[in-house]
């Protein structure tokens, strides 16, 4: 009986065990479904110009290729300091897990900065300088090699006798500043060439036309114009600037030429491919040089997820860059042209790749809820399963204990009770005169019982009549007498008694289930399976499978 009771007890918590082991696998499918790290990464630009726009297409194209899942969200200051400094706090409210910032001026916007380092978040700053040293990296081209290159072509072109007017960048950027320092340094060793004006910029080509036209103005009502050989533009676009102003003065532009007789030559800086570019000004004789300043957006991403996978990075980092003469423009704008073609054929490819992601989020999404779906279905039907098993169980050990177990101490004076009333409604239609009962008589009755079922077991022909006639009682009197003490009819005992033992027998033996079945009374094996499987819940052949 032991036996038993342990098996359907360990039946159930292998179920159990199986069951937990599906749900925990499918919730680790769902756990494991998106591994891939998320970050966000603030860009604050200072401006928003055609060299940035390269730049920020150059950082989502690098950001997409991340293993990493990586989001930019973009500001752009428009030369505005406060505005700046308004976007970076915003940036960094919004919870950004790393900033790039290209400050608009050295010194105004480093509180900012500061503020946003101090706050644990990573800050990369880049193109240009910031007067504090807080900051995880720093990346950019060397501008004060920019303008002393530039001195130096200039200086070679005028054989070292000339006169230049140079136009800076915005005042307070640390391009303008080292862009000014390596020019000037380059020039002072050349005594001939005179830096006859420094006009103030601000980066735009609008800035360069307003700043050459106004000293152009000067110089015409002082009436001291004098020949101009070079103008130096710190970026290609002021030089553009400066350039439509000289054509558009009042005075023919022939007055202002060089000693040589040759009209001022323009030098700028930047060198961005494509139309309207530098190199493509370069080309077509527009300017006389220019001097690539490398966005290299991809690198600067690459950087910035090393620093946030804690891999090893250069805290400062100086980007290669070259000038620009008519000698290499051509060839420099067909290598960019093939970059471009690429380039266009990749955006194609991202953008395909970006409808695969959203449907493939999409399902994944539907994915998630079927799997959820099915974990509950899954846990549904293991609770009404262990419910259905306990259940089996409880009714199998009430009724075996109340008839193999039984003592007489366990018998409550209300079953005895009951047997007595039922006694006694049996004497007066049979008119015996048997006496009321006690527990110990009952108790003897039980185990009369138990040993008239063991010992009949056997025989598939057995009855109730036999089994009355075996304990000298009338097929009535054994089925109230048994009905009252265990709330079950004799047949009823008499079958689970089989199953019983059918049951020890598979747990203990060799025997074939239909062997069991011949052994335990029943005349078929499909019967005995029937009548196991309303038992107990589970085919005869679980049991060795468990």
């Amino acid at each position: 009986m032991g036996i038993i009771c342990i098996f359907v007890a360990n039946k159930t918590n292998l179920t159990m065990k199986k069951a937990i082991l599906i749900i925990m696998v499918l919730l680790l499918f769902c756990a494991c479904a998106e591994k891939r790290t998320h970050y966000v990464i603030g860009v604050s630009q200072c401006s928003d110009d055609i060299w940035r726009e390269k730049q920020n297409a150059e950082l989502r194209m690098g950001a997409y290729l991340q293993e990493e899942h990586v989001d930019l969200i973009f500001a752009a200051a428009y030369d505005s300091d406060e505005r700046q400094v308004q976007q970076i706090d915003s940036l960094v409210d919004a919870g950004i897990d790393l900033l790039i910032v290209a400050p608009n001026q050295v010194s105004t916007i480093s509180p900012a900065i500061d503020r946003a380092y101090d706050k644990g978040i990573p800050v990369i700053v880049f193109e240009r300088k910031t007067s504090s040293e807080k900051y995880t990296a720093f990346i950019s081209a060397d501008n004060y090699e920019m303008g002393h290159v530039m001195g130096e072509y200039i200086a070679s072109q005028l054989h070292g006798k000339g006169r230049v007017v140079e136009i800076t960048g915005l005042k307070g950027s640390s391009p303008a500043i080292e862009r000014h320092n390596g020019f000037t340094d380059a020039l002072k060793n050349h005594p001939g060439i005179d830096i006859i004006a420094t006009l103030q910029g601000d980066w735009t080509e609008e800035s360069g036309y307003k700043a050459m036209e106004q000293w152009l103005s000067k110089e015409q009502i002082a009436n001291s114009q004098k020949p101009i050989d070079y103008v130096f533009g710190q970026n290609d676009r002021m030089a553009v600037g400066a350039r439509r102003a000289m054509q558009e003065v009042t005075t023919p532009l022939a007055l202002w030429r060089g000693a040589g007789g040759e009209a001022p030559r323009f030098c700028g800086i930047d060198g961005l491919p494509g139309k309207d570019g530098g190199i493509q000004l370069v080309r077509d004789s527009i300017l006389e040089a220019s001097y690539i300043y490398p966005t290299h957006g991809d690198q600067l991403i690459q950087l910035a997820t090393n620093i946030l996978n804690g891999e090893p990075y250069e805290k400062e980092t100086m980007m290669m860059s070259a000038l620009v003469t008519r000698d290499n423009a051509r060839v420099l704008l067909m290598q960019n042209e093939e970059m471009m073609r690429q380039s266009n054929y990749l955006d194609r490819l991202h953008d395909r790749a970006d409808n695969y992601l959203e449907q493939l989020g999409t399902q994944q999404v539907i994915n998630g809820m079927s799997i959820g779906v099915i974990i509950l279905l899954l846990l549904t039907i293991l609770f009404f399963y262990l419910y259905h098993l306990k259940k089996i169980a409880i009714r199998h050990e009430r009724m075996v204990n109340t008839l193999w177990n039984l003592k007489p101490e366990d018998v409550t004076p209300l079953a005895a009770a009951k047997e007595a009333e039922e006694a006694k409604v049996e004497e007066e239609q049979t008119e015996d005169s048997e006496e009321k009962t006690d527990p110990a008589t009952t108790s003897i009755f039980i185990t009369r019982f138990k040993e008239a079922v063991e010992a009949r077991l056997a025989d598939s022909d057995i009855s109730v009549e036999d089994l009355a006639a075996d304990m000298n009682l009338s097929r009535v009197q054994l089925y109230r007498k048994v009905k009252a003490v265990t709330g079950s009819s004799p047949v009823e005992l008499l079958r689970t008694a089989r199953l019983n033992r059918g049951y020890q027998l598979l747990l203990t033996t060799d025997l074939s289930i239909s062997e069991v079945a011949y052994q335990v009374g029943f005349t078929a094996p499909s019967y005995f399976t029937k009548c196991f499987k309303e038992e107990y819940g589970m085919l005869p052949g679980d049991i060795r499978q468990g």
